[in-house]
């Protein structure tokens, strides 16, 4: 992903997360949806393989991308999410959503086939949200917590850094590596697999990984880097900066760069009662 440790890939709240911080991306949540890539129809497929039903629960479903693929794949959808802003917009779209953190979410007596958190998990307590979890599964269904790591070419991904040190020196967010390997990544979803084993409530977990690519213009791309972590707070002129900065490194680059995806997976399934 483009710098920053951001949204997506921290195995627990990094110290930044907050509840003004998690609420920052629906700052623009029409652009969050135009923009933000889709998830791999494979994977959507493989989670609800073996499940005995179709009831969805979406943990922090945001503009309802994950949600809405779920829908088109014959589910019964609810979101739970805590920014008003993107409630609304997937609730635009058709999605029943319900306001509020997971944790503190009440879902009475409901039950559901599959429970899934797409690039939403790192706000989550990931032992407690495991537990809840697998309160809510109906025997053999599903947890599946999931994301996309997305690093750009590194001449897109150092210009990017060195602007963003440079505008906000003081963000927690400044100094990342411009780069990180994936195997960063998928020691994150591994740490989300540990917190699954200690409920004693799942099976064996399993990380799943599907690699895929999609390729961005310069406009493409500068629609898409306001919607990550870090930059939804940063001042106008902040981000002009940045931007200008990236986009000048795509026009070098041709006006265009492929980039190479991969969608990580950690998912299990709710053990049968004994």
């Amino acid at each position: 992903m483009p710098t920053l440790p951001s949204e997506h890939h921290e195995s627990s709240p990094p110290p930044t997360a907050s509840p003004r911080m998690a609420t920052s991306f629906g700052v623009d949540a029409q652009r969050y949806d135009r923009a933000r890539p889709r998830y791999p129809e494979a994977l959507v497929a493989r989670i609800l393989t073996g499940t005995s039903g179709a009831d969805v629960l979406d943990i922090g479903c945001g503009t309802g991308i994950a949600g809405d693929q779920f829908r088109a794949a014959g589910c019964t959808v609810l979101g739970v999410e805590p920014d008003t802003r993107m409630a609304e917009f997937a609730r635009a779209r058709g999605l029943r959503v319900e306001v509020a953190t997971f944790e503190a979410w009440q879902p009475g007596d409901r039950m559901f086939d599959a429970v899934v958190a797409a690039q939403s998990w790192h706000w989550v307590d990931p032992l407690a949200g495991a537990v809840k979890a697998a309160g809510l599964l109906r025997p053999g269904g599903r947890l599946a917590i999931f994301g996309h790591v997305y690093e750009p070419p590194a001449e897109v991904a150092e210009p990017f850094a060195t602007a963003f040190h440079r505008v906000a020196p003081d963000s927690p967010f400044s100094g990342q590596p411009a780069r990180r390997p994936l195997e960063l990544y998928r020691a994150g979803y591994a740490e989300f697999a540990d917190r699954i084993r200690e409920t004693e409530q799942f099976a064996e977990p399993e990380l799943w990984q599907f690699d895929w690519q999609q390729s961005y213009t310069r406009d493409q791309w500068l629609e898409l880097l306001p919607t990550t972590g870090g930059l939804t707070r940063l001042r106008p002129d902040q981000l002009t900066e940045i931007l200008d900065a990236v986009g000048a490194a795509i026009d070098s680059l041709g006006g265009s760069f492929t980039m190479d995806y991969t969608t990580l997976a950690t998912t299990a399934a709710r053990a049968s009662a004994s």
